[in-house]
């Protein structure tokens, strides 16, 4: 199995040195380069052909996640994980719409880091226990309260799929979609491409925009 390679982008010289030491140490992980600014990430990326970008938010100049959206444009398959002591739901809410495939605090531990790393690695999204809670406390509330938004119907699709639609818009792993619903993996894997076919998306960042944007979960 091939090594993935990370690009460091953070404008703090001392994290970024210690976040290179720590994974140079790591078994399967390549360190390819370390970058001061959203404006250097989004000018030199490609040259350093990452498999996944560890990015800050807030940098001088250019942030975080302004650099994801320009990045995610140019190149759709570049992941990006948003490492960051902002715990803001507006900045997950954006970070999500520009694409973001995890975010975590700058506190979180080597374990969940590298958790991190091999499932976004894998295709998958990664939201650590802190993001989750905070994103989702409104929406447990507006469940809990009866005071949801009205959801639009998405046409076209089963009920099935559309469960699995929300799972997943929610930021839940196959497994865990699958662990959710009593169905296999394989089951997940065939309704996500039967969903995206049928409502025209590319790719999981896209399911996850539309699913906000159709008020089928809400970050607000």
């Amino acid at each position: 199995m091939s090594e993935i390679k990370i690009l460091l982008v953070d404008d703090h010289a001392m994290l970024r040195a210690g976040l290179a030491a720590m994974l140079k140490e790591v078994p399967g992980i390549q360190v390819v380069g370390a970058l001061s600014s959203g404006e250097e990430a989004v000018e030199q990326f490609e040259s350093f052909s990452p498999d996944i970008i560890l990015m800050d938010i807030m940098m001088k100049g250019m942030t975080g996640l302004e650099a994801t959206r320009w990045i995610k444009e140019r190149s759709p398959r570049t992941r990006i994980i948003i490492i960051s002591s902002e715990l803001k739901k507006e900045f997950i809410s954006t970070g999500i719409k520009c694409g973001i495939d995890g975010y975590l605090p700058k506190d979180a531990n080597e374990t969940i880091l590298l958790a991190a790393i091999h499932a976004v690695g894998r295709g998958e999204k990664y939201f650590n226990e802190a993001i989750t809670s905070l994103v989702f406390e409104d929406y447990y509330r507006s469940e809990k309260d009866g005071t949801k938004p009205k959801r639009k119907i998405t046409e076209g699709l089963s009920r099935r799929e559309s469960e699995v639609l929300e799972q997943v818009a929610l930021g839940k792993t196959n497994q865990e979609v699958a662990d959710t619903l009593f169905i296999s993996i394989k089951t997940v894997e065939t309704h996500k491409t039967n969903i995206l076919e049928k409502l025209g998306l590319r790719n999981t960042a896209e399911l996850v925009r539309y699913a906000i944007r159709h008020n089928i979960v809400s970050l607000e």
